[in-house]
């Protein structure tokens, strides 16, 4: 069983189930950055004592979207805490999410040190014509040592 209180984590589902329109506006854009790029980003997580509404828990990174009831006392000794930690901080306000959605994602991408410049290649299709045959070959090919270009064809099947 994980450190979380019971009752942080119950407090983190209900905001899950309650979140703010631009919470769920940057969440939809957090979930596409977790697919195309590998991240992991989480919603409403709790990190010790507290539960930040979106966390990379690997990269070490949380966004905090803000509303008019935030930035006070309460916030910068959550903010310090966290930096205690080792957390990056991103504080952005809502009006940012509803009119420069983009700008924040830069910012958020502009904070994730190993993050690519482009997407990976989608993986080649494992089976395909004639993939049978072809995936055993590589297997032998790699046991012996041999590499394709110099494996003499089996005797009595000259070309």
């Amino acid at each position: 069983m994980s450190g979380i209180h019971p009752q942080t984590r119950t407090h983190a589902r209900r905001l899950r189930a309650d979140m703010t329109p631009q919470e769920r506006k940057l969440w939809a854009k957090l979930r596409e950055l977790n697919r195309m790029l590998g991240l992991h980003f989480r919603r409403q997580a709790p990190i010790g004592p507290f539960i930040a509404d979106f966390s990379d828990l690997g990269r070490r990174l949380v966004i905090e979207i803000d509303g008019g009831g935030h930035g006070g006392p309460k916030d910068f000794a959550r903010d310090q805490w966290l930096n205690a930690q080792g957390f990056t901080v991103l504080r952005v306000w809502n009006t940012e999410v509803d009119g420069n959605a983009e700008g924040v994602m830069q910012m958020v991408l502009d904070h994730i040190p190993s993050v690519p410049d482009a997407p990976p290649p989608q993986p080649s299709p494992t089976r395909g014509e004639g993939g049978a045959q072809r995936s055993g070959l590589r297997r032998a090919d790699r046991a012996s040592g041999a590499s394709p270009a110099t494996l003499s064809p089996p005797e009595g099947n000259t070309p």
